[in-house]
Parts: C-alpha cells; structure tokens; sequence
C-alpha cells in the first residue's frame, strides 16, 4: 500500500486517532510518572492505611489516590500494575501471532492429513471458553508470570491460524505461487518467502485487536488469583483486594476498574483503526 494512501486513511479513521491517542497517554504515564513518585509500590506502611485520596493538593509528593488496606500508595501500583499488563499482553500477542501464523501457513499449504490434524486441534481448543480453559490450566500448574504468558498463549492463537489457513488456501493457488514451484523452490521457501508477505494484513489486524482482550483476560485471572502473584500489584488483583471495601473506601476499585476500562477501550479503538486503515476495500 501506497504510504500516502496508508498515512491518509490514518489521519481519517478517528478510531485509529482516538485509540492511538489515548494509548500514547496511557503509556507516558505508566513508565513515565513512575519516575515521579516516591513511594515504593510493595512498602507496606499501616500508619497510612486507607488514606483518602489527596488529589493533586500535595502534587506527587502526596497520596494522589489514597492507599489500600496496607497503606501502599494506590497510583503508584496502578501505574506499575499497567506496565505488568501491558508486557505481559504484548508477550502473549506476539507469540500468538507466531503459533498462530506458522500453523496457518502449514496448515494452509500441505492441506491433507496436516491440515486435518492442526484444525482438529484448533477445533479441541475452540470447544472450551478461553476464560475457563485458562482457569483449568492455571489452576494445574499454579499461578506465575510464565505460566500466565503460556495460558494466554495457548487460549488465544487459534483464531489467527484459522483466518492464515483460510488465506493461504487462496494465495497458494495465484500464478506466482506455481510459478516459483516450476523453478524449484523449497516448500519453506514458497511459504514465508512467497505465501506469507500476502497473508500479513489480517494477522496484523487481530493482533492489534486482541491485544484489549489478553489484558482483560490477564485481569480476570489475577481477580480470581490465578494471575500475578501477590504482592506484585496488577489491576485484576487490585480491584479483587478492594471489592470488600467498596462502600467505606471505593477508590481502592474505582482507579484500577477505569485504568483497565481505559486501556481495554483504547487497544479496541486501535484495533478498529487498525482495520480500517488496512482494509483495501476502505475508499481513502
């Protein structure tokens, strides 16, 4: 695509400019502003538990909003909370995409008995709701940063191998494809030198758009304490430690429940864009 038509629909789609806005925003201030603040987001300090939110009276010397059962300071671990989720959702994304590509592309090429086997895998995992398999596993294996990125790994490829199946089988039958079998490429070769330049479009949308769905899926887990591992702070667990003190201290579920609101709303604005921008049958 022309990078004038490419930089136009960009600069057209308000759902590409407000999701990529509002996410600029989001990560200046999760590993930015942690720079600005004083507090240590797992120092516990009971002389100031549940401390009101202080705003902006103090700046950020103060508790701008407030402190949790154990008088750490709320913002701080919000802040610190949103660089866990959104590592762990870029970690997750990527290597869907890459399980999810490769077995596409095979999938899509071979066709036969492989084609048979790795869509009857996609089907077995398909069968079960992707909170409730991830649950499962977590559940086996014990709550931990790799086997967070492992279940959301495993719970979310399957679409994007699907979708790379499906437009493989097309691409593979264009003259180019043949042609390069007549001069005696190697099957590699035709696949991810050839086939997978053309198939890249839609990988890149629904990993823009699953990126808002892996966080709140990491937020669910650690809600049910099947995700980060306390006392490391995350948005899931912060609004599962607060949600018994919802009426004498709501702060303590309102910051991380519109943190994860935002973040969510956001990744899907981009996603949106995202499509938009990439779709060729979009008018500019």
């Amino acid at each position: 695509m022309d990078k004038k038509i490419l930089f136009s629909r960009m600069a057209h789609s308000y759902f590409f400019i407000i999701g990529l806005i509002c996410l600029l925003i989001i990560f200046v201030a999760c590993y930015l502003l942690p720079f600005a603040i004083q507090w240590d987001p797992l120092e516990n300090s009971l002389v100031e538990k549940f401390t009101s939110p202080e705003y902006f009276k103090r700046g950020l010397s103060g508790h701008v909003l407030g402190t949790d059962s154990l008088g750490r300071d709320v913002l701080i671990r919000l802040l610190i909370g949103g660089q866990y989720s959104f590592r762990l959702a870029f970690i997750s994304v990527v290597l869907q995409a890459i399980l999810g590509s490769v077995f596409g592309i095979v999938a899509g090429y071979f066709g036969g008995w492989v084609d048979s086997l790795i869509m009857r895998a996609c089907d077995a995992i398909m069968a079960m709701p992707s909170l409730v398999l991830a649950i499962a596993i977590m559940a086996i294996f014990g709550p931990s940063t790799r086997n967070l990125i492992f279940v959301l790994t495993v719970s979310g490829w399957v679409q994007l191998c699907k979708i790379t199946r499906n437009n493989v089988r097309v691409v593979k039958q264009h003259e180019f494809v043949w042609a390069s079998r007549v001069l005696g490429a190697g099957g590699a070769h035709i696949m991810f030198k050839k086939i997978f330049p053309n198939v890249t479009t839609n990988i890149i949308i629904i990993t823009s758009q699953r990126m808002g769905f892996v966080i709140l899926m990491e937020a669910s887990l650690s809600f049910l304490s099947l995700g980060i591992p306390a006392p490391a702070p995350s948005w899931g667990n912060m609004i599962s430690a607060g949600r018994q003190y919802l009426v004498t201290q709501p702060w303590l579920i309102v910051a991380p429940g519109v943190a994860l609101m935002l973040a969510v709303l956001a990744f899907n604005f981009l996603g949106d864009g995202v499509r938009d921008v990439l779709d060729t049958k979009r008018k500019v």
